[in-house]
């Protein structure tokens, strides 16, 4: 570190804080002891290891961090429009703050709120997740050099839903229900290929004739985004087929017709469930028929095991080995 007088009276201070290799620093200062206080500061931030010169605080906006987020990542996803929608709409109703300064208490404010409104714990665990992964992305990109500030806060502890299945003789009221009273020419045929398969709606809804062949159908446009192939019975083969052959785009929406069949029957489901209860009756007579627990994930193409372990409970021998291996198994009782 240097102190030089320069020749028109002023004082020059020409410094390296942290040594060789590091920044240069020069300042200049009318008097000697503003030259020496200067010296001295940058000498007491660099032990305290604190910069000479901090870097601007990020004065980028949540939205702004969102825009980007969508540009780099988001619109690659199955799922981009509604979740940017959903990003903004949280960003807005939080007023939108500096993305450095939210805070836990910012968002958990904002969601006591949201739970005032009736929104569902899903979604507002949904809107957690969304905002979690903006920040974490950007950090790994390093688009910003913080960390995320939403990452202690825990998403509300949700109750297991129900899950309902159809009946024998429920699934064949719904099929007659849909044969009388069907406005669609296809809701009848989705319908059994779900019931078949254990496929979403939308995953039957997608599939062409070039999906099917050899006994198998192949879903495409699966929510994992990963291609899977189920076998189907010779006459749902047959039927799938012919009707390629009738309608060209094989499919159009008809969620709308199959609601409507469904609520001409006396068959009473839980709450937000319709077209997905044919995918929870395929589980659920896969299982209680014998089936294997791993073998029914891959068909229902589940990534985790734990979701496919909901329907273990219908298995005729689930848990047997409660009675059999109990310490209570070798004594002699009563």
């Amino acid at each position: 570190m240097a102190i030089n007088k320069l020749s028109d009276g002023r004082w020059r201070v020409d410094i390296q804080p942290g040594g060789r290799g590091q920044k240069r620093v020069r300042k200049t200062f009318v008097t000697k002891g503003e030259a020496l206080r200067f010296e001295a500061h940058v000498a007491t931030q660099q032990v305290h290891g604190e910069p000479w010169n901090p870097k601007k605080q990020d004065s980028r906006r949540l939205t702004d961090l969102i825009d980007i987020w969508h540009e780099q990542h988001g619109e690659h996803l199955r799922d981009s429009p509604r979740r940017k929608s959903a990003l903004d709409r949280a960003a807005a109703a939080m007023g939108n703050p500096i993305a450095v300064q939210l805070t836990p208490e910012k968002f958990l404010t904002y969601r006591k709120q949201r739970i005032k409104d009736n929104t569902s714990a899903k979604t507002l665990n949904n809107i957690l997740g969304y905002i979690n992964a903006v920040y974490n992305e950007l950090r790994r990109t390093q688009q910003i050099d913080y960390e995320n500030p939403l990452a202690t806060v825990r998403p509300i502890k949700l109750q297991e839903n129900e899950l309902s299945f159809l009946t024998t003789e429920q699934m064949q009221e719904l099929l007659g229900a849909i044969e009388k009273n069907a406005d669609n020419p296809h809701v009848l045929l989705i319908t059994q290929l779900c019931l078949a398969t254990g496929c979403r709606w939308g995953e039957a809804e997608g599939i062409k004739t070039r999906h099917i062949g050899k006994g198998r159908v192949t879903f495409t446009d699966t929510k994992s985004g990963k291609n899977r192939t189920v076998p189907i019975p010779a006459e749902i083969e047959k039927s799938l087929k012919g009707h390629g052959a009738e309608y060209p785009a094989m499919f159009t929406s008809s969620i709308g017709a199959f609601r409507r069949a469904l609520a001409k029957t006396t068959i009473e489901l839980p709450k937000g469930q319709a077209a997905h209860v044919l995918r929870h009756s395929f589980a659920s007579h896969f299982m209680m028929n014998g089936g294997d627990i791993l073998t029914l994930q891959r068909i229902l193409g589940h990534s985790s095991i734990v979701m496919t372990m909901r329907y273990a409970h219908l298995s005729p021998d689930h848990l047997n080995d409660a009675l059999k291996y109990n310490p209570l198994s070798s004594l002699t009782i009563g």
